[in-house]
């Protein structure tokens, strides 16, 4: 391919971002120069959380204290955020808890999952691409329920349901490769073939419509801290589908999971809301700072969120074959957008190196073993001039 003058693709970035409708959401961030494609591994600081934060200290801790509990809403957070993320994942209230961390999530979701089983259901279904922590948590779900694992490709796992499946775990999108799964297609498969799906949203959570009600998701978890913003290690979240709210056994069944948790009896009586979900005391900072995080979402549609990211990731795409060699680099990310998350990987031997130089020059990415260059592309804060940057910078380096 003919190499394309760099001014023609700044020309046409302006243009791009001169017409964007979500061009004024990147002042509810705090950025600097830097090119900052690592939003898929965590998100930037909105400008909202810092004068909440100071707020949460000085005064809900500082000044109330424990009476923060009743006083300032610490007690019913969990729930309130959680409703707070149903647009966003397209979840009726009362069906989203907002909490602990996403394997913890993940564990106690799929063992229930797999408890609503009737009996001669014995398999657990994985996604042979997730992410370890995944595989390592259904593997030991599959020991305690007395389950066997049975591990295939995402593309395989609709055909595989059948009578002996009890719960298949999928990731939305592929956290190395940026690939998207069938989420309404695999979801209708293991429902109607009997079983229960349990999705992970890790890397779709804030960069495209899930719709987890109308797709009849049974179970979902995903973490806070990447396109949703929440900051380091903030809460993840999982949902539960209505119909099994007054049915979910979870295997974590802590004091705040309890319909009266301050009885302090001896035998545990699940909530019948969504808040059975809940084990201990939740963490009340990273909470708050998650919850002002949403600030940024205020009129804020994701379909909108969806159109911006598939366009920026096809103007780098094209970007990348203008400014590089042909064969230079491999796209392990699909280009049809029914296949591609917020992310594009790209497979080169030097990887490494590259994404170590890249972020000398301003460009924020990350690597995985043993080749691959993530780039993640967050709608609310990454502009058009931003992809021209980072791919003039790639090609100086593969060049270099």
């Amino acid at each position: 391919m003919t190499v394309h003058d760099p001014r023609v693709l700044v020309a046409r970035a302006h243009a791009l971002d001169a017409a964007d409708p979500l061009r004024a959401v990147r002042d509810r961030f705090v950025l600097d120069d830097v090119v900052y494609l690592d939003g898929n591994s965590l998100g930037a600081l909105p400008r909202a959380v810092p004068a909440r934060m100071a707020e949460v200290i000085a005064e809900e801790w500082g000044r109330l204290r424990i009476r923060g509990w009743t006083e300032a809403g610490w007690d019913t957070a969990p729930e309130r955020i959680g409703d707070r993320l149903g647009p966003l994942l397209g979840a009726a209230p009362g069906q989203l808890v907002v909490g602990d961390s996403t394997s913890v999530n993940l564990f106690k979701v799929l063992v229930g999952a797999v408890r609503l089983a009737p009996p001669g259901r014995d398999e657990i279904l994985l996604d042979g691409s997730t992410f370890p922590t995944d595989r390592y948590i259904a593997a030991s779900a599959a020991r305690l329920t007395g389950r066997t694992l049975r591990v295939l490709p995402p593309a395989g796992i609709a055909e595989a349901a059948g009578p002996r499946t009890a719960a298949a775990l999928v990731n939305h999108v592929d956290y190395r490769t940026g690939e998207l799964a069938d989420l309404p297609g695999i979801t209708e498969a293991v429902r109607g073939a009997g079983g229960r799906t349990v999705w992970d949203l890790c890397h779709s959570a804030g960069a495209l419509p899930v719709e987890l009600d109308a797709n009849g998701v049974d179970f979902a978890v995903g973490c806070g801290y990447k396109y949703l913003n929440g900051g380091p290690g903030a809460p993840a979240f999982c949902y539960l589908r209505a119909e099994y709210l007054d049915r979910f056994d979870s295997p974590l069944p802590g004091w705040w999971s309890h319909r009266d948790p301050f009885a302090m009896a001896d035998e545990h009586l699940p909530h019948p809301t969504v808040r059975r979900a809940r084990v201990g005391t939740p963490d009340v900072l990273s909470m708050l700072a998650f919850e002002a995080a949403l600030d940024v979402w205020d009129g804020v549609e994701i379909a909108a969120v969806r159109a911006k990211s598939l366009a920026l990731t096809d103007f780098f795409l094209e970007c990348v074959a203008a400014l590089l060699p042909e064969g230079a680099v491999d796209s392990l990310t699909p280009r049809a957008h029914a296949r591609r998350g917020s992310q594009i990987a790209l497979r080169h031997p030097e990887a490494r190196r590259l994404t170590a130089a890249l972020g000398d020059r301003g460009v924020v990415g990350d690597f995985r073993p043993p080749d691959v260059l993530r780039l993640g592309f967050t709608p609310l804060y990454t502009g058009f001039a931003e992809v021209v940057r980072a791919a003039t910078a790639l090609a100086d380096e593969v060049a270099g």
